[in-house]
């Protein structure tokens, strides 16, 4: 073999060798993957999530329990006293006030002008006789107290058609029990408290088929701006107004103004429609949240927890009042439920992997 062949022989056995080491160097990525994933088949994964009956556990054994910190508490049996709200506004009395006024102005009218009619009336029939009895006086005296008696006659029937209107009036904007004690001459003492601002009106939207409330009932108003402070009203008379928000039939209560204005807005809770219902009270510690609802989990057996919705719907000082799904005597966990929801979801995240 010449020197040149030497080197030809030389330089493929250096190619060669090169390019091993690039194998060796480059493939090395692969098989530690392809080793650390045989070392991972051959590690046993415990299958914690099982679905019987359409209904899907989270298993988990005691001793994964104790070392999670989850803990369980069992529902009692509780009963929730709802009862019917809905709103109303505190009412203005200013146009019952100047009404109140100008009835009063016209019914001193009205008096003056029956008391001049009686003084015409009994003059006209004085001087009648007299003018019969031998024309003691003249016809013309006569005549001008005929005058007089009807130009008294018509003002009484003015003052007691403006009195009317003014009556019929505050019925169609008040109501017939407001309008009779506005036109009362002595204010009743309701009224004075209104009119002294110890007390305010509250117009009140019911449902429709709510029964009328009656003399004597009461209800409970809030104002929105100040919910911890909860008035007793008095019920008053229906209202002939409207409310254009809400749909009912509206009614006027009064109650102590000490911390309602005018204008303001309350919501109302009525107490003769309280009504008791039997179901269980779910913990706030209880809660998981998941697709904007509340869930809890309740145990089933030793090892088994499954999701169940939770209606927020009627809260409570410490969790939410529920009926149906969760009874009297559930075990549910109170520690470690979001635990639990990771645990559901990371095998259900898996399971769509493999997929």
């Amino acid at each position: 073999m010449n020197k040149k062949s030497a080197i030809i022989v030389s330089l493929q056995a250096f190619l060669i060798v090169i390019l091993f080491w690039m194998l060796v160097f480059y493939g090395r990525d692969e098989y530690e993957a392809y080793v650390q994933g045989e070392i991972e088949e051959e590690i046993e994964t415990p299958e914690r999530i099982i679905a019987e009956n359409g209904i899907t556990y989270v298993a988990l054994e005691r001793a994964a329990q104790e070392q999670s910190g989850i803990t369980t508490v069992t529902l009692e049996a509780s009963q929730f006293f709802s009862a019917l709200t809905t709103y109303g506004n505190v009412v203005s009395i200013d146009d019952l006030l100047n009404q109140r006024t100008r009835y009063l102005s016209a019914k001193a009218e009205l008096d003056m002008a029956r008391a001049s009619l009686t003084n015409s009336q009994q003059e006209f029939d004085r001087l009648s006789k007299l003018n019969l009895d031998d024309r003691n006086v003249s016809d013309r005296a006569v005549a001008n107290a005929a005058a007089l008696l009807k130009t008294d006659q018509a003002r009484v029937a003015a003052a007691e058609s403006l009195i009317k209107a003014l009556q019929d009036n505050m019925r169609l904007q008040w109501g017939e029990s407001l309008m009779r004690q506005a036109t009362q001459g002595t204010a009743s003492s309701e009224l004075n408290r209104i009119l002294a601002n110890e007390e305010v009106l509250i117009q009140i939207t019911l449902p429709y088929g709510i029964p009328a409330p009656k003399l004597g009932n009461s209800v409970r108003v809030t104002p929105l701006s100040a919910p911890g402070n909860e008035i007793s009203a008095q019920f008053v008379s229906a209202s002939p107004k409207t409310d254009t928000t809400i749909l009912g039939d509206t009614y006027y209560f009064r109650a102590p103004a000490t911390s309602l204005r005018i204008g303001m807005r309350v919501k109302v809770r009525m107490n003769e429609h309280e009504a008791a219902e039997t179901g269980v009270n779910v913990p706030r510690t209880a809660i998981v949240w998941h697709g904007g609802q509340a869930w809890c989990y309740r145990k089933s057996g030793e090892d088994k927890f499954s999701r169940v919705f939770v209606s927020t719907d009627q809260e409570t000082e410490d969790g939410w009042f529920n009926v149906g799904r969760l009874l009297p005597g559930d075990e549910i966990v109170t520690t470690g439920a979001q635990l639990l929801l990771s645990e559901e979801f990371k095998y259900q995240i898996k399971n769509e992997n493999d997929d």
